[in-house]
């Protein structure tokens, strides 16, 4: 029996224990729950409220029970969020494959089912290890850019993290007291060599006959820990400005910036990638069509220059978690624009903004009144004293403080306002 996994003995690992599992699992029920609240502050950012063209879930029925209209201000509140939420998603790697290994003979032990009340906490088992190992996977390849699963990021993701959270918040319900017992113990000093199981019928972590010890829990836990300090040292660079983003190498927007000069700054997609080529952008050929209750108007890049100009230093801040440091755009507030078509001042509506690019999830994108009304909220033509490039959105792109970098739409070609 003492080669099978279901038999105590077949675990001989001295590191496992009530005391080590519970350090690591109190970190994680932290963590989680940081990483469940800015997941879906980040969700409510895009608006998807607002327009169908940015719900990515448009069956979220009740889970969409918490939405608010995205505020401009502070404006660097998307940047910090969902830098928070993806630097700390990333950190927690380690100290999730640790709790999970120290758990790991709990997944062998017979019979599988004991009572209604161990059937449950089984269930919830394995839907929490399923949903975690699923919402981390996912989230790290999106990070990545490696767009292997199958489907939308989005609603994957977001209905992930509702199954996930479900299972965890029976899982720490279930298992708390326990839990509370064992970090009681450790701090009154007690030894752990043969701690009592939960219940009498629950056997214990420690395993019966422990192979000789190379390092202790507290060693271990340090050894953790600092692979969680390394994952954040090489990666947080790619949310904070200075030298740390040079340490952000295994970020893909880490390191370096890709260029120099005033559009020398980080991007995620290139005019080339989304089929936008010069000819269409040309001077001669391209024009905005800004539609409103009085009409259309179209109106060339010349014309737009012509406009009142004003500047605005924002950040872009995107869903994989990195962003660029404040860059200061330079072009025609959103809320003059619905002037041209029929509103008052400072009474713009909602907006519909559509772009050249002919593929990409964000061809489209909806901004809410406050958005647009915002006085630092432009149709940007310029950035740092030039001219935009083709990558960063030439002829003209918009940008919203604290938006999500994606509704910050590059190759504008139509405005619709109007109550979306």
């Amino acid at each position: 029996m003492e080669r099978l996994p279901s038999s105590p003995a077949f675990w001989r690992s001295p590191l496992r224990g009530p005391w080590f599992t519970s350090v690591l699992g109190v970190v994680l029920l932290a963590g989680i729950t940081v990483l469940f609240v800015t997941g879906l502050l980040s969700y409510a950012a895009y608006n998807p409220g607002l327009s169908p063209v940015n719900d990515k879930t448009p069956d979220k029925g009740l889970l969409g029970f918490y939405l608010f209209p995205w505020p401009t201000d502070p404006h660097w509140l998307y940047r910090l969020t969902q830098g928070v939420h993806v630097t700390l998603g990333i950190a927690l790697v380690p100290i999730l494959l640790a709790k999970l290994w120290s758990v790991l003979p709990r997944l062998f032990q017979l019979p599988p089912v004991r009572s209604w009340a161990h059937a449950l906490e089984r269930i919830s088992l394995l839907m929490l290890v399923g949903g975690v190992l699923f919402e981390f996977v996912t989230g790290v390849l999106n990070v990545q850019l490696d767009y292997v699963f199958p489907g939308s990021f989005y609603p994957l993701h977001f209905y992930g993290a509702w199954v996930f959270f479900a299972a965890f918040t029976v899982h720490v319900v279930l298992r708390a007291p326990a839990a509370v017992r064992n970090l009681r113990r450790m701090r009154a000093g007690e030894e752990e060599a043969t701690p009592p199981p939960v219940s009498s019928q629950e056997p214990s972590l420690v395993s019966p006959n422990p192979a000789e010890p190379t390092v202790s829990r507290r060693g271990a836990l340090r050894l953790v820990g600092g692979g969680s300090l390394l994952l954040l040292a090489t990666t947080v660079g790619q949310n904070i400005d200075g030298p740390l983003r040079r340490t952000a190498v295994l970020a893909p927007h880490g390191g370096s910036e890709p260029g120099s000069g005033p559009n020398g700054f980080q991007i995620n997609k290139t005019a080339a990638s989304r089929g936008i080529s010069a000819a269409e952008t040309s001077e001669e050929a391209w024009r905005l069509v800004v539609t409103g209750p009085s009409g259309t108007v179209r109106l060339s890049r010349a014309e737009l220059l012509e406009l009142p100009q004003h500047s605005a230093a924002l950040p872009i801040a995107c869903v994989e978690g990195w962003s660029t440091s404040d860059q200061w755009w330079r072009g025609v507030r959103l809320g003059d624009l619905a002037m041209l078509v029929g509103y008052e001042a400072g009474t713009a509506p909602d907006v519909l903004v559509e772009s050249l690019q002919r593929r990409g999830a964000f061809r489209r994108a909806a901004l809410r009144a406050n958005q647009v009304r915002d006085p630092r909220s432009l149709l940007a033509l310029g950035v740092n004293g030039e001219s935009l490039s083709p990558d960063h959105g030439y002829p003209a792109r918009v940008i919203v403080p604290a938006a999500p970098g994606v509704l910050n739409t590059k190759w504008v070609a139509r405005m619709t306002f109007g109550d979306l």
